[in-house]
């Protein structure tokens, strides 16, 4: 089940329309590592990680991964872990899952600038939870738990978030 995004922050998917939260600087063909856009395009979903002290595992046809405290995503263009996964603490500059604010409480990491990882394109390009009032994301697709949680119930291996103008 693909996940339509629109750039004016709605999305769909069966027969569903939600609202959605992107990045602070709209969407663009060319993101940049730290420019605040959400990449335009057709991403899979790679796996989904949750936080278990908050949530159990949801229904979903993806791998599903627990998020523990140490759990980092590092997003240091000229670092060999660029983009990947790491555990903190670490040298380069990355960014928590393990937050407070509850919106890394469910993550789908989209395969987005992974295949291959060119530096510098952007990195930690997820699907995850909106903050009250759908504020911007630093580039990522942001839905109500609600909404989230309903279409991972449908997602599976094949399943893409499609993000257009």
């Amino acid at each position: 089940m693909d996940l339509l995004v629109s750039s004016d922050g709605t999305a769909r998917f069966a027969s569903r329309l939600c609202r959605c939260a992107l990045g602070r600087g709209g969407v663009s063909e060319a993101k940049r590592e730290g420019d605040g856009t959400t990449p335009i395009g057709i991403w899979p979903l790679r796996r989904l990680l949750y936080r278990p002290d908050r949530l159990a595992p949801p229904p979903t046809g993806l791998p599903t991964v627990q998020i523990g405290r140490a759990d980092g995503w590092c997003d240091a263009p000229d670092d060999k872990n660029y983009n990947l996964p790491v555990i903190l603490p670490y040298p380069a500059s990355t960014e928590a899952l393990w937050r407070a604010d509850g919106v890394y409480d469910l993550i789908v990491p989209l395969g987005y600038n992974d295949g291959p990882i060119l530096p510098g394109r952007g990195s930690a390009i997820f699907l995850h939870l909106a903050r009250d009032g759908y504020l911007p994301t630093e580039g990522c697709v942001a839905l109500a738990q609600d909404d989230l949680l309903a279409y991972l119930a449908l997602a599976t291996t094949e399943s893409r978030v499609i993000i257009t103008r």
